[in-house]
């Protein structure tokens, strides 16, 4: 009998491990598969708070209109914007894509406009909102407007095909995108422009993101590599208007925003149109005269209360728990993935702080796969746009988690900023600076590690 026992035993810690291991988000973390996979509130969030979850949802989910309208809390939409209603770019709360050949619009990317700091206004501009706006079309396109008014303009994508070759002679063709602005519509646009392109990223786990301790991240950081291990992440140092000082970016592809309430309400802004108390400024520019011609949904347009509830609505959606994890080609891809060196940059595990204020998300030990630092990505994925400290090659490590999920949730497998990568192993292969040796050491694996390590990614 004895015999059986110590082979019991170690089953099932190896079980429990892989238990544990499933719940990404900790004890958030949700068990659900399809569209909706992304679109439940946190598995440990008490019944007395879950309405606050879903009037939140509401806001964030329902179109806002022009106003006047009978409908006050949802008017005040433009004159000029990229959306009417934030799950319009973040589908299903998760990711945006491209345009598509057909489209006419964006829809769920935006495009960022910016023009290099070079005289003493424009510095000064650049070290309170982290960039220069455009003269005439401020910090990005909006490429709708109210009935009877002009856009700003329309976006355009081509591609470039770009060849990458396996050790094994298996070539892959990555695109490159050219991005172009067309149909102005308040004349030309500055010389020298600086576009980048970012499609929506997922919701899921933000809260969660949010309350990693900063000490941790500044732990994480190796701005010089004193480590010498190739890899120099450094924090984004941004702007926080409520507390009117400095803090560290979490939030945006260059990681720009230092928190959700804020992150939420630049979205309202530059997005749909709508003023705040932290953006009380129309969204347009001098040379636009739209802001003034057209009635206001109030000032402000959103309320402290409305930002709240969209506030903790974006905090507690939940990250689905991870699948197959017990499969031999999964278990063989986090082995890849290991020794690779992608765990420098896209960390497993840490705890997030306790938060008395949010409960649910306090003192969770979880795994996303991100440091929430800046790294140098190369040349291939640079938009030679700088935000705060963040330079044009620089981006802020995606989180991982739930990543698996994408195509039936989206119903596509478009990643990176832009959404030039068709899948996974494209969006691997773009990898570049600090990245460039996990990448080489891919593209040294035959088929079958290759397979594991999308196994591995798609168990996320």
């Amino acid at each position: 009998m004895k015999q059986y026992i110590l082979p019991v035993m170690v089953w099932l810690i190896s079980l429990q491990a892989v238990a544990f291991d499933v719940k990404s988000g900790g004890q958030t973390s949700v068990k659900k598969d399809g569209a909706n996979a992304y679109s439940l509130p946190a598995a440990n969030l008490p019944l007395s708070k879950r309405l606050d979850f879903s009037v939140g949802n509401s806001f964030f989910r329902n179109p806002w209109v022009p106003a006047p309208s009978s409908t006050e809390a949802r008017d005040g939409l433009g004159p000029l914007f990229n959306t009417n209603g934030c799950q319009n770019c973040h589908i299903k709360d998760g990711r945006g894509h491209p345009p598509e050949a057909k489209d006419l619009h964006a829809v769920s990317m935006l495009v960022r406009l910016s023009i290099p700091a070079m005289t003493p206004e424009q510095k000064q501009t650049f070290i309170r909102e982290g960039t220069v706006p455009e003269p005439t079309y401020g910090g990005q396109l909006q490429d709708f407007a109210l009935p009877d008014k002009t856009p700003e303009g329309q976006v355009s994508i081509s591609y470039t095909d770009v060849p990458v070759t396996f050790k094994d002679g298996t070539t892959v063709m990555l695109r490159k995108p050219t991005l172009k602005i067309v149909d102005l519509g308040y004349g030309e646009m500055h010389p020298d422009t600086q576009l980048s392109a970012r499609v929506a990223p997922p919701m899921i786990g933000l809260g969660l993101l949010e309350s990693i301790p900063e000490e941790t991240l500044l732990t994480w950081a190796d701005e010089n590599d004193s480590d010498n291990d190739g890899i120099s992440g450094r924090v984004n140092k941004v702007w926080d208007i409520e507390k009117n000082s400095v803090a560290i970016g979490r939030f945006g592809w260059k990681a720009g925003q230092p928190t959700l309430m804020q992150q939420n309400a630049a979205a309202f802004n530059g997005d749909i149109g709508l003023t705040s108390h932290l953006f009380p400024s129309e969204n347009c520019t001098q040379t636009q005269t739209l802001c003034d011609e057209v009635p206001n949904g109030g000032s402000p347009e959103v309320s402290q209360n409305i930002l709240d509830f969209v506030e903790f609505y974006s905090q507690h959606l939940a990250v689905p728990i991870r699948r197959n994890t017990a499969s031999p080609d999964v278990q063989l891809g986090q082995q890849l993935f290991e020794s690779a060196g992608c765990e420098s940059c896209h960390k497993t595990q840490v705890k997030t702080a306790q938060r008395p204020d949010r409960p649910a998300l306090s003192g969770q030990l979880i795994h996303p796969y991100t440091d929430l630092l800046l790294h140098d990505m190369g040349e291939g994925l640079a938009d030679n746009r700088p935000e705060y400290l963040a330079n044009g090659r620089e981006w802020r490590t995606p989180p991982l988690w739930g990543i698996g999920y994408t195509q039936e949730v989206n119903g596509h497998t478009y990643f990176l900023h832009d959404g030039r990568a068709r899948n996974l192993m494209e969006a691997v292969l773009w990898h570049g600076g600090e990245a460039e040796s996990a990448k080489q050491k891919v593209l040294g694996m035959d088929k079958t590690q290759r397979e594991a390590l999308m196994a591995f990614l798609n168990s996320l």
